[in-house]
């Protein structure tokens, strides 16, 4: 079955940078668009970025510049590269894939900015 696993979240200062990634299984990585959503305490679950089986991407305005999106097909893996990170960054940041009408989704990891 398709599994979705984020790790690389903690606690990090303003300005700072955190490495995401999501290990998948159970499905041809190779061939589906990835999403990083996020979803901040009290509010409602947002896309962060896409990045499409032929590699190119698309981001939220407030993280184009600072976020970048990017897989290895052969790790079955997608990463988030968070640099310059706030505050109204801390969220739970989640990956997804999206397979004819059914979604799936990780277990989330926890990212705080904080001083």
């Amino acid at each position: 079955q398709v599994q979705l696993v984020e790790s690389g979240g903690g606690l990090v200062l303003p300005g700072g940078s955190l490495r995401l990634s999501c290990a998948t299984s159970g499905f041809t990585f190779s061939s589906y668009p990835m999403r990083w959503y996020r979803q901040a305490p009290g509010k409602e679950r947002e896309l962060v970025a896409t990045i499409r089986s032929g590699g190119s991407t698309n981001y939220a305005d407030s993280m184009k510049g600072r976020f970048t999106i990017s897989r290895d097909n052969a790790k079955n893996t997608v990463y988030l590269q968070m640099n310059s990170l706030r505050a109204e960054d801390t969220a739970v940041y989640y990956c997804n894939v999206r397979q004819s009408s059914q979604e799936y989704w990780g277990q989330g990891t926890q990212v705080t900015v904080s001083s």
